[in-house]
């Protein structure tokens, strides 16, 4: 089965998977929490490249207080040396995409040991997006070209990938969501516009092995033309 270079996948459903159970919010967040690292071993095995996870949007700071405070120490806790060091020691190259600056001091010097330590493995890519909005990225391409007082005549494709966040990441070849939604809620606004696109009912917490199987097969079977 010829999987994507670059999978990304939406992790939708962890409120509704622990309502339906009778369970609080943030037992929801932590299940789905624990599936990023499984699902993440399972896309390394069967031969993805790369992989980029939508955690944490530009909107999902408008949630209470309480529930965005246990998710950004949620994160932070994946970030931790003794965690990052699992990671590196299995070949990941960490990074964290989106607006870092709203993230707290700690939470960005975590950031940066995580990429630090693993930026020189190349077995595997592993991008977490963190605050991250499609249209917020491409506005801080604009802003940064500006600045770098950039002339009309010398912007292509080619120059504003330089300048978004994913800058060195390949365009993703799959995008997955989970959680019965089919829209992309800003995700990776320019580069997904030839990105084969999957959605699936399944909860988040609930997305097994079986169903990455059944995603990736769905994908080996289209024929993808670029608009040739």
């Amino acid at each position: 089965m010829n999987a994507p270079n670059h999978l990304a996948i939406i992790i939708d459903g962890n409120r509704r998977w622990a309502r339906e159970r009778g369970l609080p919010t943030p037992e929801g967040h932590r299940r789905g929490y624990d599936n990023v690292k499984k699902i993440a071993d399972l896309c390394k095995e069967k031969g993805v490249k790369f992989l980029t996870v939508y955690v944490f949007s530009t909107e999902n700071w408008s949630r209470s207080k309480e529930e965005v405070n246990y998710l950004m120490k949620l994160l932070g806790r994946g970030l931790d040396k003794r965690n990052v060091e699992k990671y590196h020691k299995k070949g990941f190259r960490l990074r964290v995409i989106g607006q870092k600056e709203r993230l707290s001091k700690e939470f960005r010097d975590k950031i940066k040991e995580a990429e630090n330590l693993t930026r020189n493995n190349k077995s595997f890519f592993l991008t977490l997006a963190i605050s991250y909005g499609g249209r917020p990225e491409i506005i801080q391409a604009i802003k940064k070209m500006l600045k770098d007082k950039i002339s009309p005549d010398n912007i292509n494709e080619d120059l504003i990938n330089k300048y978004l966040w994913t800058a060195g990441r390949p365009d993703p070849d799959l995008i997955i969501r989970t959680g019965g939604e089919k829209r992309l809620s800003g995700f990776l606004t320019w580069q997904s516009i030839y990105s084969e696109l999957y959605f699936t009912k399944t909860y988040w917490p609930a997305f097994t092995e079986q169903d990455l199987e059944n995603a990736l097969f769905d994908y080996s079977q289209r024929q993808r033309r670029f608009g040739k």
